[in-house]
């Protein structure tokens, strides 16, 4: 396993590539749960009709799906309100398909296990939540693959498809918070295939979304009935300097600028409402704050970039791609923010090509100009072996979280040159990690330490980056890096099985899952 610092900042004029660090630099490495012991071979048993018996730890579920649950998406208002999308089958040309599901129904957990009923089997004991849907998405002829409600208050649902077609619900929730109504608003179709779709947070700019799609084009769209009744979906902006699929997208704090990578390992950062252009600071397409791709070697990531997180601040931007590279890059402040603990000790800035600013050489005109940083690689990070499929930082920590194909989670210290704060390399069982999201609204001494994960092994995760305080259960894993809880309840190990998704709400206190297994659960904290 190869590990590496970020990048340091080398004296004037020194071109040299970032200094790379041995494992011992690494605060607390955590090995596989299984180790190094052989695993036996799977018998023949299950192919021969034995039937496979999951532990679940649900206290709901959903399985009206027909086959993977590739999207999820959780009102921003009323979080009890989950939509799901996939494919009605496993047919090439079967249409897609999802569900807007109440999870309030859903009945906690009783403090007492089901042994110390008189009859665990009987009729009275608690069982977990058969969930009902509210509406059916339907109008795609290939897989939804992409689901998001607008913001801020989530007026309306949007659904992005392997089809191409983006398709859009008007929300209606009475005060009460119950009895929510879904009316088809339209639908636009400018590209093959939509990856992924993103809200804007911004509140000047509501019901505003972007998606990326396969060819590599960026779109973002306003959703406003009320203004022109025959055009719903209005084309804000369309942007085509990827050239290969784009692959994620993140969206600032404060809704002003778009980050979006691709296959081709570029990286743009587009001034979506030209608050960057009125202050001069676009590059030289005129059109992003930061563009950096394969010319750049300080930055090239070899085989492609696939996740992308932009910090709290707003005045970083994480991407991860192929063989475990991350790279951190500044971005210019276009919005009066305080100081945040993730850039407090950011690496001193230096001087670069087109698509990247030079910082000015006065340290305190650095700190009041806008665009100091801005396209600078302060860090370049490859403690991982295998692709990073996740990206998050911590609302309230200056940490960064980074899930890996290889089944492991790296914490980066953002407060200190981003050096390796923990890696748990068992953290889902040698299986791809798919999500890492830090709880936004925990509080007290855990406030910005928590974080959940989920992987193709079929179990979600929560941990506390504090430090080793793991439970008896985590112990018993084998895994004592800070595991608080963990769910169980889909398949996993390959096709057919692992969690290809999850919301949790601001508290973390209800996890919904998407499962390659076709069912959705929701777990208790």
């Amino acid at each position: 396993m190869s590990s590496s610092k970020p990048y340091q900042h080398p004296a004037d004029d020194d071109d040299s590539e970032p200094e790379m660090i041995a494992e011992d630099d690494v605060q607390e490495v955590v090995d596989d749960m299984d180790g190094d012991e052989d695993v036996p071979m799977d018998s023949d048993d299950e192919e021969q009709g034995e039937e496979l018996v999951l532990e679940n730890d649900g206290i709901a579920y959903f399985d009206q799906h027909k086959d993977s649950v590739f999207a999820i998406a959780q009102h921003p208002v009323y979080p009890h309100l989950i939509a799901t999308g996939g494919s009605e089958g496993d047919a090439d040309d079967a249409p897609g398909k999802g569900y807007v599901i109440d999870i309030s129904a859903a009945s906690s957990k009783p403090v007492l296990p089901p042994s110390y009923n008189s009859d665990p089997s009987s009729a009275g004991a608690w069982q977990p939540t058969e969930l009902q849907p509210l509406f059916a998405i339907d109008g795609h002829t290939d897989s939804i693959n992409a689901l998001t409600f607008t913001l801020p208050r989530g007026d309306f649902l949007v659904s992005g498809g392997m089809d191409g077609r983006l398709r859009v619900y008007a929300v209606g929730v009475p005060n009460t918070g119950t009895g929510a109504q879904f009316k088809y608003v339209g639908e636009s179709q400018e590209t093959e295939e939509v990856n992924w779709v993103s809200p804007c947070p911004s509140a000047a700019h509501p019901n505003t979304i972007a998606l990326g799609a396969s060819d590599g084009s960026v779109w973002v769209f306003t959703i406003d009935p009320a203004a022109d009744p025959s055009n719903p979906i209005q084309i804000v902006q369309s942007y085509f300097l990827h050239t290969a699929s784009c692959t994620a997208g993140a969206w600032s704090s404060d809704g002003l600028l778009l980050a979006t990578v691709s296959e081709d390992s570029s990286l743009h950062v587009f001034d979506v409402f030209g608050e960057a252009a009125a202050k001069n600071l676009v590059t030289d397409n005129g059109q992003t704050v930061v563009s950096l791709a394969d010319a750049d070697q300080r930055f090239f990531v070899e085989g492609g970039l696939y996740s992308v997180a932009i910090s709290p601040s707003g005045g970083l931007v994480a991407v991860g791609g192929a063989q475990g590279a991350i790279r951190v890059v500044g971005l210019p402040r276009l919005s009066a923010q305080p100081a945040s603990r993730t850039t407090q000790r950011a690496v001193p800035v230096q001087r670069g090509p087109a698509g990247r600013r030079a910082a000015p050489s006065n340290s305190s005109n650095a700190q009041s100009d806008p665009s100091a940083g801005a396209g600078v690689v302060l860090a370049a990070l490859n403690v991982q072996s295998d692709g990073i499929e996740s990206l998050s930082f911590s609302p309230q920590q200056p940490l960064l979280a980074a899930g890996s194909v290889d089944g492991s989670i790296a914490i980066f210290d953002a407060a200190r040159s981003f050096q390796v704060r923990k890696h748990i390399r068992g953290a889902h069982e040698g299986e791809s990690v798919v999500k890492v999201d830090f709880v936004r609204a925990a509080t007290g001494a855990t406030a910005g330490w928590l974080l959940t994960s989920c992987g193709l092994d079929g179990v979600v995760r929560r941990w506390d980056m504090r430090g080793a305080t793991a439970t008896q259960e985590a112990v018993a894993a084998g895994l004592t890096a800070g595991l608080i809880k963990e769910w169980k309840g889909h398949r996993g190990g390959g096709e057919g099985g692992g969690v290809l998704g999850f919301v949790q709400g601001a508290d973390g206190e209800r996890v919904v899952t998407a499962g390659d297994d076709s069912v959705v659960l929701v777990f208790e904290a």
